[in-house]
């Protein structure tokens, strides 16, 4: 029973996180280890569950997303499967003590990412900053791989990525970044099932939870006009997750 209410409310937390400022990877990744996940089966599962918060959050932003954007929708939708499905291939063939080492360094990578991001986003959005579409989809593709390969992170380096390209709406954006990570994470999904690497009790648990956080998070979202003590707490627990999983 104690799992269940670390998953669930995990799971709550993390569809909630990812809708509003991102960072729900480091509330449920780490929730599946601590109740006996292994760590590749763990981000697999994570990965699975964060799904049905993405679609909710999506959904809620569905108005905001442009069909007529450079790089078109398409472009973007294309590259996210490619790189969704790169990204979990490169998961796949990753013995499980060699991920296990790599966990807590994705992990600061992304608590980094995280904490910087809005910074580098914010100089790009200001500068008017964009690259050539091209260079600009090979971004995309990189950033999906990693999505791919683990889910942490994920929504900010997103959101630089779409502030480097040119996008300058942050609702655009957010509603970009969701349905993006929704695509790649169906793509990995598919793979890590064909694999057989979700634990599904856990899956289960945290999906629904997710969803319902999601969507109540993106219309939060919507509400919320300073972040920056939610953003203050996610980057903390990144880094103690991270230092937590280095003394494992």
């Amino acid at each position: 029973m104690l799992s269940v209410i670390v998953l669930a409310i995990a799971g709550l937390s993390a569809g909630a996180l990812n809708a509003v400022a991102g960072g729900g990877t480091f509330l449920s990744f780490p929730a599946l280890v601590w109740v006996g996940v292994p760590p590749i089966m763990a981000n697999a599962t994570a990965t699975l569950s964060a799904l049905p918060g993405y679609i909710g959050s999506a959904w809620a932003y569905r108005r905001d997303l442009r069909k007529n954007s450079v790089p078109s929708l398409r472009a973007i939708v294309i590259t996210a499967i490619v790189g969704g499905f790169l990204g979990a291939l490169l998961l796949l063939v990753t013995p499980q003590a060699i991920f296990s080492g790599i966990v807590p360094w994705l992990l600061l990578l992304a608590t980094l990412a995280f904490l910087f991001g809005p910074a580098v986003l914010r100089r790009m959005t200001r500068k008017g900053t964009s690259v050539p579409l091209w260079p600009a989809l090979g971004l995309l593709l990189a950033v999906t791989i990693y999505g791919g390969y683990f889910n942490g992170g994920l929504g900010i380096m997103l959101l630089a990525t779409f502030g480097i390209i040119g996008f300058t709406n942050l609702h655009e954006m957010n509603g970009l970044k969701n349905a993006i990570s929704a695509v790649l994470s169906l793509v990995s999904v598919a793979t890590y099932i064909a694999a057989g690497l979700i634990d599904w009790p856990s899956a289960l648990i945290l999906g629904v939870a997710s969803a319902v956080g999601g969507y109540l998070g993106a219309k939060l979202a919507r509400r919320i006009t300073n972040v920056t003590a939610l953003r203050v707490f996610i980057t903390t627990v990144g880094f103690v997750m991270a230092a937590a999983f280095f003394m494992l």
